[in-house]
């Protein structure tokens, strides 16, 4: 069951304001004998309820009273309360990322290749989505349609999504697409997409009848290979494989189907 300590409040402090709701305008002493706040401590909690504007004294009454606030103000006030200091703990955390993605750099690619692999629907949309993360350069997706995955939607968006960010950081992104793809999304949704990666001059998309497989080339050194299930329907598997000699000869392959596609409207 939830309880004003879930707002931030400590024991001491809840249990003196629901007293204070009970008792009505009351002395510290009086208010210690009916919360079980030590007398030691009920100043100290009275002080801590007044910062955070839960509860109002009477300064010119011998001896001093207190008050508490409407239940339904100091609830707002302990929420509000609660969402700046979220708010301040986040900013916290960007600025601790930011500076520790400044001390920490990948080291140089080494000449051996490196291959990993990601089974199932969701796992193959997450290992997807990382690497497109790590992009710096260019991206290159022939055949991605989402239909194969695991929900049209959800993995779409996250996709287009990762894509977008990609755009907005400078990578080059080229898009090889059959032109049945928009057919496995809903309308406005798919609409939508097109917009939104339109407006980037680095974003080149392209239509074509001839694809036959499904992937993605990250900067020219790393491919993502989609395994379809052997009985259809489904991403069986994704492999990653970082190899800049394959990724060359992957690249020589694509680069006339693209010079052979249809530029998209718009696109």
């Amino acid at each position: 069951m939830p309880n004003l300590r879930d707002l931030g409040l400590s024991e001491y402090e809840a249990r003196a304001f629901r007293s204070l709701l009970d008792t009505g305008p009351t002395t510290a002493k009086e208010l210690s004998r009916a919360s079980d706040v030590p007398m030691g401590r009920i100043y100290d909690v009275l002080n801590s309820l007044e910062t955070l504007n839960l509860v109002r004294s009477q300064a010119a009454s011998r001896p001093k009273k207190f008050v508490a606030v409407e239940p339904e103000t100091a609830l707002d006030r302990l929420l509000e309360d609660r969402k700046r200091q979220l708010e301040e703990k986040a900013s916290q955390y960007e600025s601790i990322v930011d500076e520790l993605a400044d001390q920490m750099e990948s080291a140089d690619p080494v000449d051996e290749p490196f291959w990993t692999a990601a089974v199932g629907p969701e796992e193959t949309v997450d290992l997807l989505v990382e690497r497109l993360a790590a992009a710096d350069d260019r991206i290159v997706m022939v055949g991605s349609v989402p239909s194969q995955q695991f929900d049209v939607t959800e993995a779409a968006d996250r996709i287009v999504d990762e894509i977008e960010r990609a755009l907005e950081r400078g990578v080059e992104v080229f898009m090889l697409l059959p032109p049945a793809f928009y057919e496995h999304i809903p309308t406005e949704r798919g609409r939508d997409y097109q917009r939104r990666l339109q407006n980037y001059d680095r974003f080149n998309y392209r239509a074509s009848d001839e694809i036959t497989s499904t992937f993605e080339l990250i900067d020219d050194v790393e491919v993502c290979i989609e395994v379809p299930h052997p009985m259809g329907g489904s991403t069986f598997a994704m492999i990653d494989l970082k190899d800049p000699e394959f990724a060359d000869e992957v690249y020589e392959e694509f680069r006339p189907q693209w010079d052979g596609a249809r530029r998209v409207s718009g696109a």
